[in-house]
C-alpha cells in the first residue's frame, strides 16, 4: 500500500531548496523523442544514470512538458548531453513556442533525435513513467551509448560554464 504524503506548501523551504540545488553543478541536456509529428525536445534540468546491469538513465521531466505529451512505455527517448559550446543550443530546447529544431544540427538513431556537435549520447526506450511532486521521473532503458571528445556543458547557479581538469 501506497501513502499519499499531503504538503502544505512552504514558500522559505522552496527557496531555499532551489538556492541549495542551484549550488549543484551539472551536465546540460536535451531529452529528444520522435513521433508521426516530427522531432521534438526539450532541456532538461535532472537526468543521471541509474544502473549499469542492465544499462538505464532517468530524466525529471515538468508535468507540463510538451515532451512528456510525447511519452509512453516504450516511447524512443534521446539524451543529448551538450558540448560546452551548446549553450544556445540548450536556451533554444528550453524556450517555448518556436521550431526548436530550425537550424539545429541533428540525426535519426535508435528513434530518436541526436543532435550534432554533443558531448554523450544516450538512446533508449521509456521503461517506466513515474510521478514525484511537479515532475514525472522518466526510468529509460539504454539501447545505444556514445562518448564524445568535447567538453561538456555544465550549469551551476544559473549560469552555464564547463568543466575542465586539474
Amino acid at each position: 500500500m501506497t501513502a499519499t504524503v499531503q504538503h502544505t506548501p512552504d514558500t522559505r523551504l522552496q527557496q531555499d531548496f532551489r538556492a541549495a540545488m542551484g549550488n549543484v553543478a551539472g551536465g546540460v541536456v536535451v531529452a529528444t523523442t520522435q513521433d508521426e509529428r516530427g522531432p521534438h525536445g526539450t532541456t532538461v534540468s535532472a537526468f543521471t544514470s541509474l544502473s549499469i546491469e542492465p544499462p538505464m538513465v532517468l530524466v525529471a521531466l515538468d508535468v507540463r512538458s510538451s515532451l512528456l505529451d510525447r511519452l509512453g512505455v516504450g516511447s524512443p527517448l534521446g539524451v543529448n548531453v551538450l558540448a560546452a559550446h551548446q549553450d544556445q543550443v540548450a536556451l533554444r530546447f528550453a524556450t517555448k513556442g518556436h521550431d526548436r529544431f530550425a537550424d539545429v544540427g541533428w540525426s535519426s538513431d535508435h528513434g530518436a533525435p541526436a543532435l550534432d556537435d554533443r558531448h554523450a549520447w544516450i538512446a533508449g526506450r521509456v521503461a517506466r513513467l513515474v510521478e514525484g511532486g511537479d515532475h514525472v521521473v522518466v526510468l529509460v532503458d539504454v539501447v545505444h551509448a556514445a562518448a564524445g571528445e568535447q567538453a561538456p556543458l555544465t550549469y551551476w547557479q544559473r549560469t552555464f560554464g564547463t568543466h575542465h581538469a586539474f
